[in-house]
């Protein structure tokens, strides 16, 4: 081949080499932000508790620890951070349960964390070993008591 039909053939091609090496690359970014939202979270297993909520290992006798909605949880030993998950928020789903049709499709809530999951002594179905120990009304909102599962398999995010 000779050195002075290269410029000739390059002239032929529709793009630059930059242009024909970064064509494949939007199709490819595409793909990869739908994988990215298949799962956005980490997955565990949730159990619920019943009051007394008082005294927690986050604020002890507050009752202002609370949010008003209600939707709030104990922190497994998993996300416990030594204390550090105090006051952290978690969006929350429902994703499979051991009693079919338990998890209420599509719900999201955000609990607030106020206690720690292994001094929940008062409270036996809160399973040593769960993620989160979700209050009443935050277990209800996620999760069919009807089904009555004792535990859920979720997906949770800070």
């Amino acid at each position: 081949m000779n050195p002075r039909d290269i410029p000739k053939k390059m002239s032929r091609l529709s793009c630059s080499l930059v242009q024909c090496l970064l064509r494949p690359l939007p199709p490819l970014l595409f793909i990869l932000s739908m994988m990215s939202q298949i799962s956005q979270g980490d997955v565990g297993t949730a159990a619920q508790y019943s009051p007394p909520y008082l005294p927690t290992a986050c604020y002890n006798d507050s009752a202002s620890q609370f949010p008003s909605n209600n939707l709030f949880a104990a922190a497994g030993d998993g996300i416990w951070d030594n204390g550090a998950a105090c006051g952290r928020q978690y969006l929350v789903r429902c994703i499979s349960a051991a009693v079919a049709d338990s998890c209420i499709a599509d719900q999201v809530i955000q609990v607030k964390i106020v206690d720690y999951a292994l001094a929940l002594i008062k409270s036996p179905p809160s399973a040593g070993g769960t993620t989160l120990v979700l209050s009443e009304t935050a277990f209800a909102a996620i999760a069919n008591n009807s089904a009555a599962p004792t535990s859920i398999n979720l997906e949770f995010q800070q």
